[in-house]
């Protein structure tokens, strides 16, 4: 932005209001604005759309860090050609989420190296692109933190922390 008594306002507002993405495309846009001929609210609703967008890229990105994903898995980068016998439909469905709503589990059976792991993080990070919260821990590291959580009295509380994400992911 130039340095104009109005654009070091307008910077004042836009840092107070934590509208970022507007501040940093108020004036590329205005450019574009005037050289297309849109209207005042085109040009407003480009903006706003803009800060949205960012604001739940921002908010998505908040959620896989705090569901503690070993690795970023998704569908798209699992092997179907193993195991053989598994039910691509049932899986595929699996990630409509509807589980979720319904407070249903979901347990993946088998033997180590087919794929549980990588569909269990596909399946938390899906939720939380859907705008669900997930925590993604170890079976052992859970009872290990409960039971010492139960010896210092501090058991509720811990339990908080497992029973309050929308899912939760125990490998």
């Amino acid at each position: 932005m130039t340095r104009n008594p109005a654009d070091l306002l307008l910077n004042e507002h836009l840092d107070y209001l934590k509208l970022t993405c507007v501040k940093e495309n108020c004036q590329p846009l205005a450019v574009e604005s005037a050289a297309n001929h849109w209207s005042h609210l085109d040009y407003l609703g480009r903006l706003l759309q803009g800060e949205v967008a960012a604001r739940q890229q921002r908010t998505i990105a908040r959620r896989i860090k705090a569901a503690r994903f070993p690795v970023i898995k998704t569908l798209e980068g699992f092997r179907w050609d193993w195991p053989k016998k598994i039910n691509r439909l049932q899986i595929q469905d699996l990630f409509r989420l509807s589980f979720i709503e319904e407070k249903a589990n979901v347990i993946f059976l088998g033997l180590v190296g087919l794929g549980k792991t990588h569909l269990a993080t596909a399946l938390g990070y899906a939720a939380c692109q859907r705008g669900y919260s997930v925590l993604f821990a170890n079976a052992i590291d859970v009872i290990n933190t409960l039971s010492a959580a139960q010896t210092k009295g501090a058991l509720k509380s811990e339990l908080k922390r497992y029973l309050s994400p929308a899912l939760l992911l125990l490998d």
